[in-house]
């Protein structure tokens, strides 16, 4: 891969703005923690000095460390975003388990166990953040999905598409985790790959190396790929141009025509959704990545995010193919991803259209996925 100039890094206020008010959120969930679970935790005043100390390192840590790369020296940036990031990890299941105990001591019989609850709480939280980080560093698996299409020709009877999305190199996901996903997508023998976006956390400069192993991915028609929001935070035009070095087919608000057998199809793909705050000149359009695509053709639309179905639905396709939700990626995180997207996983009906949602192939943040397993989907469809 060719060296490409990094994007310029964003402005110093920005970033500082972007990391307070994520300190914002975070800082009244320590404090809570803090007031309703240290001072019953058994152990004297030594440990709850220990807890207190814990969660005003834990309330910095989580910003300022998750966002290293935007501005700390590269040497550093690792080791601070690991840190960062696992510290979220753990904090999001000591939140909500504090939550769950104050609600149970509401029950005047479990007041008796208040510091065997508190020890409880850290000591399940400690298990449920060690399980998800098993889990989310474990190669995805494989999840396979038919989908069934009325109008579809013989020919593309069983036509399958490995996708992956949110694979999300950068600090905690490096080249050999990618490798490996790139060698259980292989063993699919796929028709088609589609990546559905947020593949990078980073400049090419920094982590061309780590991506470099997408580039062996192989499937009959090749590799189609979308931009997703973290692109737009990466440097999108220089991630694509990368991609496009490694023999992947980029597509932005574009479609190709695919012959199978004698039989066409079109797979298009469009900016991510959020694309036009960051390139007003080019947001995301499923109308114009199908503009001349032939009528009758079976239309396959790769797009970041699940919200793109309603105006993908509008223009004519067939097959949404989205990510972006992580599923959640740790419960109960997946019901507060409904607020922003309708759909969270899974194979979904939208008008006459239908979508997919991938968990994800990779994580973002936390090291961790309970609940929400990542996978690499192969989608296989089918006449019926």
């Amino acid at each position: 891969m060719s060296k490409t100039a990094p994007p310029p890094p964003p402005p110093r206020s920005r970033v500082r703005r972007f990391a307070f008010w994520i300190l914002a959120i975070f800082a009244p969930a320590h404090l809570y923690v803090g007031v309703r679970l240290v001072p019953d935790l058994p152990g004297g005043p030594a440990i709850i000095a220990l807890a207190a100390s814990y969660c005003l390192l834990s309330t910095f840590l989580i910003p300022f460390g998750t966002l290293a790369r935007l501005y700390a020296r590269r040497p550093l940036v690792d080791p601070l975003v690991w840190a960062g990031t696992l510290a979220m990890g753990w904090f999001s299941s000591l939140f909500v388990l504090t939550l769950v105990r104050d609600l149970t001591l509401l029950i005047p019989a479990s007041r008796a166990w208040t510091s065997q609850s508190a020890l409880a709480v850290v000591g399940l939280s400690l298990l449920v953040t060690a399980v998800g980080f098993i889990n989310a560093r474990k190669v995805a698996r494989v999840v396979r999905v038919s989908v069934p299409l009325k109008t579809l020709p013989q020919a593309l009877d069983g036509f399958t598409i490995a996708q992956l999305s949110d694979i999300h190199v950068g600090s905690t996901i490096k080249g050999g985790s990618v490798r490996r996903m790139v060698e259980r997508t292989n063993r699919l023998n796929a028709d088609m790959v589609a990546i559905t976006g947020d593949v990078v956390d980073g400049d090419v400069s920094h982590l061309g190396k780590d991506v470099a192993p997408l580039g062996d991915l192989h499937s009959r028609h090749g590799t189609f790929v979308v931009t997703g929001n973290h692109e737009f935070y990466s440097g999108a035009d220089p991630w694509m141009a990368a991609f496009a070095e490694l023999g992947m087919h980029p597509l932005r608000n574009a479609h190709e025509i695919l012959d199978h057998d004698g039989a066409k199809l079109v797979v298009a793909g469009v900016e991510d959704f959020s694309a036009g705050r960051h390139t007003p000149d080019r947001p995301s359009d499923p109308a114009k990545a199908l503009e001349g695509a032939p009528e009758g053709l079976l239309r396959i639309l790769l797009a970041h995010q699940p919200r793109s179905a309603e105006a993908a639905s509008a223009v004519g396709a067939d097959l949404q193919l989205s990510g972006h939700t992580h599923g959640g990626q740790i419960w109960p995180w997946n019901y507060a991803v409904r607020m922003q997207q309708p759909l969270t996983a899974g194979l979904h009906r939208w008008g006459s259209m239908w979508v997919y949602v991938s968990r994800g192939t990779g994580y973002w943040g936390p090291p961790k996925r309970f609940g929400a397993p990542s996978e690499i989907t192969l989608i296989t469809l089918t006449r019926g």
